[in-house]
């Protein structure tokens, strides 16, 4: 039998100097609601080699963060690797009126060392 395999979730930690970032978190809607995306959060927070950020658009989204110790940050606490990157998303949250949310990962938290 030949079944085909779907992809249902994807992640990544994207490298900068002295930082990384999770991004590309996306669980198709149809497996949203299992656990899925929290699993592959937990996952690369796990993978983290490097202090850990994260930008996110809406406060649903940041509640979703903050269960697995994300803490929102202001622009200005961005490692500087981190700062070009997410302040392009800073232009397009005035310009588009976005909700933009800048997160860390509390060093002090972290599930790999």
């Amino acid at each position: 039998m030949n079944k085909k395999k779907k992809t249902i979730a994807c992640g990544q930690l994207r490298n900068f100097t002295a930082a990384q970032e999770l991004g590309s978190l996306v669980v198709v809607p149809q497996q949203r609601g299992q656990g899925i995306g929290g699993y592959l959060t937990l996952h690369l927070i796990k993978q983290a080699t490097k202090p850990l950020y994260l930008e996110c658009l809406g406060e649903k989204l940041a509640d979703f963060y903050s269960h697995y110790g994300f803490e929102v940050v202001t622009w200005q606490e961005l490692p500087p690797g981190l700062k070009f990157k997410f302040g392009l998303s800073q232009v397009v949250k005035t310009v588009f009126r976005l909700p933009v949310v800048l997160m860390r990962y509390p060093e002090s938290h972290s599930v790999n060392k």
